[in-house]
């Protein structure tokens, strides 16, 4: 079912124009799936995160140590 809201939201903000630009003011991910729950997108951070791959790594280190920086 999440795959399916998923998909329907990504087709959504393809046509869309308006409903990429609210979305895409979204500060973190909390805020965007609230958003897009608010417009009758049914799924969850976590399914969200599964259907869509999305994962973030927090980096505990300073620019510096970065390589290339």
């Amino acid at each position: 079912m999440a795959q399916q809201e998923v998909t329907r939201l990504f087709r959504a903000v393809q046509a869309n124009s308006n409903l990429r630009d609210q979305l895409n003011e979204a500060p973190n991910l909390e805020t965007f799936v609230q958003l897009a729950q608010g417009q009758g997108y049914r799924f969850t951070i976590e399914e969200w995160k599964v259907v869509t791959n999305f994962s973030v790594e927090e980096l505990e280190c300073e620019l510096s140590e970065i390589p290339g920086i």
